[in-house]
């Protein structure tokens, strides 16, 4: 949501921007709930949603990349303490949907396949963030999960954990982004404890007008009650992997037991992005299971 006018300048004033942010506020919202509102082609989908009723649920968005996807839900399957696994895939080719679906059947994970996205290729935060919502709205909230997570396909788990253990002590928990004096836990690895949230008008799209990514309109519902510093903070730790190539095109994160792979370089440089995924692949080499092998590999 837009700011308070309490909260503008006069140079603010002077380009119009309360009256604007408003405008682009209600654009965004409009697209956004008819969104969710958009049904499914799936016989499976019923069954979905109720069998995931009192259980730990974790929901991943797929994009585009099936390797990624396959990492992501093997190391998942070996490592993570939970109950069901939903891959709801956002890409936008047929024939990556197609994979998809294979590989989420591979590893035990329902499949749904998300309607077309009207942010997709015009802006990846608010792609994300809708994909979510449409999930909230139509499979974790009818569904009534015990507990449920987002985390993005990129992450990889390298050791036991259970990301919903915290959920006892705490009614949220995930890592913490800060934005000025706002806070919100990053849409790509947050889990909640569903009776916690489940009467909030929870959004999980950006708020960019005061500096929220994905995630963060849920400031005002859910965040700003509940002083940060009440949970524990996960650190975050950035790991060269391409010797003579920055950080910050082609570097990872230790997340606690997760290694992200941050898809910042994907589509930009195609080789750089062979030899980061490479190198990852080589990382992720001891844990994976011995008969391991990328999508890719066998088209």
């Amino acid at each position: 949501m837009p700011r308070k006018l309490s909260d503008y300048g006069l140079n603010d004033f002077l380009h119009l921007r309360p009256l604007t942010q408003r405008y682009k506020t209600l654009r965004y919202r409009s697209v956004d709930d008819k969104y969710v509102k958009m049904p499914v082609q799936s016989t499976e989908f019923a069954d979905i949603v109720r069998c995931i009723r009192g259980k730990n649920v974790i929901a991943t968005v797929a994009f585009e990349d099936p390797d990624c996807l396959a990492l992501h839900l093997a190391l998942l399957r070996k490592y993570v303490v939970l109950d069901q696994v939903i891959v709801f895939d956002n890409s936008r080719l047929e024939k990556t949907r197609v994979v998809n679906a294979e590989i989420a059947k591979a590893y035990h994970a329902n499949y749904v396949c998300l309607p077309p996205n009207p942010w997709t290729g015009r802006n990846g935060s608010r792609s994300h963030g809708i994909a979510l919502n449409w999930i909230w709205h139509n499979v974790l909230k009818p569904g009534e999960p015990s507990a449920f997570g987002f985390v993005d396909d990129d992450l990889y788990a390298i050791a036991p954990t259970n990301p919903f253990a915290p959920l006892d002590k705490y009614p949220y928990y995930g890592d913490i982004r800060v934005a000025a004096d706002r806070w919100f836990l990053w849409a790509g690895f947050c889990f909640y404890r569903f009776a916690s949230v489940s009467e909030r008008p929870l959004d999980f799209g950006l708020d960019w007008f005061v500096g929220l990514d994905t995630g963060g309109a849920n400031w005002d519902v859910l965040y700003k009650h509940l002083p940060r510093d009440t949970l524990p903070a996960r650190p975050v730790e950035w790991m060269s992997i391409l010797a003579g190539v920055d950080d910050h095109q082609a570097g990872i994160e230790r997340r606690g037991d997760w290694i992200h792979e941050v898809g910042w370089s994907w589509s930009i440089d195609p080789v750089l992005n062979y030899r980061k995924r490479k190198a990852v692949l080589d990382l992720l080499a001891p844990h994976l299971p011995a008969n391991f092998h990328l999508p890719c590999e066998t088209e």
